[in-house]
């Protein structure tokens, strides 16, 4: 296969994927845009061979990630202001799920998003994210009750 059909093939593949991974980050699509656009061209630059197309999505991921972590640390990031945007497409109880998964931390984010949204298990997401299976166990239920607590506090009943 061609490079420019072995680029093609892994930008339409996994594009919404990273999108949605630096998202759940960035809380903003245009930097997510850009931590994913920075991603292809890392993995451009690095050319890595995969065992497997799991192997070849979980590195993008990381790497989205650590794109998107970078982000989130730059001077610039910290001091500008976001202008609130609504995802289209989404149920109003999507949206509001949406809205409390974006109130916690990044930690706690990133976890949430990969085994709810990629349907990473616990330990493919500690090799993801290069953390002991321990932390990510314990990032993943506190980030379950945090989001309850949440969820509770913007239902009106």
């Amino acid at each position: 296969m061609r490079a420019q059909d072995e680029m093609q093939r892994v930008v339409e593949e996994y594009s919404s994927s990273l999108l949605r991974a630096a998202y759940s980050l960035l809380k903003n699509r245009e930097d997510s845009e850009d931590a994913v656009q920075e991603t292809f061209l890392r993995y451009m630059e690095k050319a890595p061979v995969f065992t497997s197309r799991e192997h070849e999505k979980a590195w993008l991921l990381r790497v989205a990630v650590n794109i998107s972590k970078n982000h989130l640390s730059s001077a610039w990031f910290r001091k500008r202001t976001d202008l609130k945007e609504d995802i289209p497409a989404l149920e109003q109880e999507e949206q509001e799920v949406l809205e409390s998964v974006l109130k916690l931390s990044a930690k706690y984010r990133t976890v949430i998003h990969l085994y709810y949204y990629e349907g990473y298990s616990l330990s493919e997401i500690s090799q993801i994210l290069r953390s002991p299976l321990s932390t990510i166990t314990t990032r993943l239920s506190r980030a379950r009750k945090k989001l309850a607590i949440l969820l509770k506090e913007d239902d009106p009943k």
